[in-house]
């Protein structure tokens, strides 16, 4: 797909700006959007928002697990929307995409977070848990993945896809290797050795990372793009919490988070030279230039999205991400419908997307956010 910047891509990203503020997660409770307490029924966000306003529904029990690329934004919304909800109790457990889809084709959740969507055989699976319909993926969180190192002496740096795929796979091994000195005119390099960390578990962000090195990496990247590392050496850790530790205690090491793990935990992000006139910093308001030109693949009532990692246009971050919360189309628990329908709708909603969009991740462009909306109310 051919990205072009035009008008309606260069408001988004002005929107992102607008959004985009140090990440302090201490401080959730006490956004603008935060919603009044109450029970049931609609409960109004302190906002004053019009669509700030929160239908609760009867109340129950959301069991949840996935992702760890959204566990960040998945803790602002339950602040927000448990104070206003008091009558719904959410369990968000972030063992990775890999484990929540497992989980949910087990029947042990509502809904899953997924970073990567359903394959066709997980689809297949899903029947047998939505008995009358099918797991479908509505996009949700819109995020990216940066790249975040910890050099001696370097405060600043440039990567691009083929050197990227040679780094996590042990192909370059040194700081001062020239493919990277050559992206990094007039920085000192260092003579030692890269510690590359990967994740341990199967991860949607790993999955996205290497569907980038097999579209950005000049045929570096000999693997198929998979949720699990299958990169030579380096160290692996858990979750995107172990992995921005890692980068944070070992000196000379290089990862992959998302970008409110990243600010979370103040590690410097590379920037990404793509073709473009100049590198792009890892920064909501370039991918919002990215996902303002993502094109919808799925069918019937399943929001898959198509992003284009090999984009050359100005402004462009390509290393991007979107989790999908998985639902049944059809066949969703009775008990637990009402309540999951209430928790999506805040999620996708202006009020929602804003709370996360000032803690790092990227509010879905308007057009899409209306298709998951209308996907979530036609949920049975």
């Amino acid at each position: 797909m051919k990205l072009q910047r035009n008008g309606r891509t260069k408001a988004l990203a002005i929107g992102a700006v607008a959004l985009v503020s140090s990440l302090s997660l201490a401080a959730c409770g006490s956004d603008n959007n935060t919603p009044t307490q109450g029970g049931s029924g609609t409960s109004a966000a302190s906002s004053g928002s019009s669509d700030a306003k929160i239908d609760c529904g009867k109340g129950g029990q959301l069991l949840a697990a996935g992702s760890t690329a959204q566990q960040n934004a998945i803790d602002v919304w339950k602040a927000a929307y448990g104070s206003a909800c008091s009558s719904t109790t959410i369990t968000y457990s972030g063992g990775g995409s890999g484990a929540g889809v497992q989980q949910f084709n087990q029947g042990k959740l509502a809904f899953a977070g997924s970073d990567s969507a359903l394959k066709p055989a997980e689809v297949e699976a899903s029947k047998a848990v939505c008995k009358t319909g099918q797991g479908i993926d509505l996009p949700m969180v819109a995020g990216l993945v940066s790249i975040v190192f910890n050099v001696d002496g370097v405060d600043k740096l440039v990567l691009d896809g083929p050197t990227l795929a040679k780094i996590f796979d042990s192909k370059i091994t040194k700081w001062n290797d020239p493919a990277i000195t050559a992206l990094n005119p007039g920085v000192t390099l260092p003579d030692a050795t890269i510690q590359a960390v990967h994740r341990s578990d199967d991860s949607g962000t790993t999955a996205n990372l290497t569907t980038y090195f097999s579209k950005a990496g000049g045929g570096n990247w000999t693997y198929e793009p998979n949720k699990t590392w299958k990169g030579q050496g380096g160290q692996a850790a858990d979750k995107s919490a172990g992995v921005s530790a890692q980068i944070k205690q070992v000196k000379n090491s290089i990862g992959y988070v998302e970008l409110s793990y990243a600010q979370l935990n103040s590690l410097k992000s590379a920037q990404i030279a793509t073709g473009a006139a100049k590198p792009v910093e890892a920064s909501a308001e370039n991918a919002a230039t990215t996902f303002a030109n993502a094109k919808v693949t799925g069918t019937g009532a399943d929001l898959t999205l198509s992003l284009d990692y090999a984009t050359k246009a100005e402004g462009a971050y390509p290393i991007v991400l979107v989790t999908y919360e998985i639902v049944c189309d059809k066949g969703n628990k009775p008990e637990s419908l009402d309540a999951l329908k209430s928790f999506l709708n805040y999620t996708i909603s202006d009020a929602g997307q804003k709370a996360i969009g000032d803690k790092g991740y990227v509010p879905l462009p308007a057009a899409l956010a209306t298709k998951v909306k209308t996907a979530i109310a036609a949920l049975a």
